[in-house]
């Protein structure tokens, strides 16, 4: 297994100006639609050969979950062994790579772009309870954080470079759904604050090649629903007859198929071992993703090949990766 060996750092990419979205890849107009996407007329085997889910486990690994995978195959996530946190990128012939920030104690590689782009986030063992944002180009690790924030996870980033995440700028971050996270957009050098309109909390989660980019927020009332800006507007949405929407992670591809995780029951909590399933939305149209005899599944990244990576928890509760494919 190769490993990125330290090198150099650079700065803060932008100390640029956080604002309402406000630019023209922000929304103009904001608009709720109450058509719900409809419930899928095929099941999940329709559309999904169970028989071509494959299991992704870095070896000697107690835990590995996939997060993202670029239009050449190429699959990023975590990994956790003895007691530590890495990240991993794993070419679409199967060879793994420990992607590890220097003096981090966590490490987590989120989206790759078709040119090799990487962003995640880590913790450095100095400061363990500040969470920072990073971009991975060309062998040389970037810090991503927007001004003031404590936690930031760079979650999703596109073939233009355009990175998307969530952060907190509050003294304590608290866990996903107490209202402490707030979407980013960083473009151009230049950070743009995304905030669902009445929302509780918001996540930005993945960016397309088209500009279009997704994600969920908690509305007043402690639902989770999802949201998606392009052209100049936000549309917002839920999945059909009330499914649990998690608020972790999801993604979206260049033609619009959105990737995520619903719940038998809610909260739709991450990490949470039983009760979930994986999702495709696409065209309307809603494919539930259980990996065979796995406790509970998610799905978080998806490429322009139709291509699913995420994660699931098998019998005895351990966590595994996995590659899939949409018909």
């Amino acid at each position: 297994m190769k490993r990125f060996s330290p090198i150099p750092l650079f700065a803060v990419l932008a100390a640029g100006a956080i604002g309402a979205c406000s630019d023209g890849t922000a929304p103009a107009t904001a608009s709720r639609s109450d058509a719900r996407a409809s419930q899928s007329a095929n099941s999940a085997e329709d559309l999904i050969d169970a028989s071509g889910i494959t299991t992704i486990d870095v070896p000697g690994a107690t835990a590995t979950v996939a997060f993202g995978i670029n239009n050449q195959g190429v699959v990023v996530g975590r990994y956790a062994s003895a007691g530590r946190t890495h990240g991993f990128a794993r070419s679409a012939e199967g060879e793994l790579t420990t992607i590890d920030f220097p003096g981090a104690s966590l490490t987590v590689a989120a989206a790759v772009n078709s040119r090799g782009d990487i962003v995640g986030w880590y913790n450095l063992t100095a400061s363990p309870t500040v969470r920072h944002g990073f971009l991975l180009r060309d062998g040389m690790f970037t810090t991503v954080d927007p001004p003031g924030s404590n936690s930031t996870g760079a979650l999703g980033i596109n073939d233009r470079g355009d990175i998307v995440g969530r952060f907190c700028d509050r003294p304590v971050c608290r866990d996903l759904g107490n209202g402490d996270y707030r979407g980013f957009l960083l473009r151009d050098d230049v950070f743009t604050t995304v905030d669902v309109p009445g929302s509780a909390e918001t996540h930005a989660w993945d960016i397309n090649d088209r500009g279009e980019f997704l994600g969920a927020f908690q509305t007043a009332g402690g639902e989770v629903d999802l949201f998606l800006i392009g052209h100049g507007n936000l549309r917002t949405f839920s999945l059909p007859n009330g499914k649990p929407d998690s608020n972790d992670n999801g993604g979206i591809n260049a033609r619009g198929d959105i990737v995520g995780k619903y719940c038998d029951a809610s909260p739709c909590l991450a990490g949470r071992p039983s009760g979930g399933h994986g999702f495709v939305l696409s065209d309307g149209r809603l494919t539930t993703i259980d990996v065979p005899g796995a406790l509970g599944t998610a799905a978080f990244g998806i490429n322009a090949r139709r291509e699913v990576v995420g994660g699931y928890f098998d019998a005895g509760g351990a966590l595994h990766g996995y590659v899939t494919r949409v018909k």
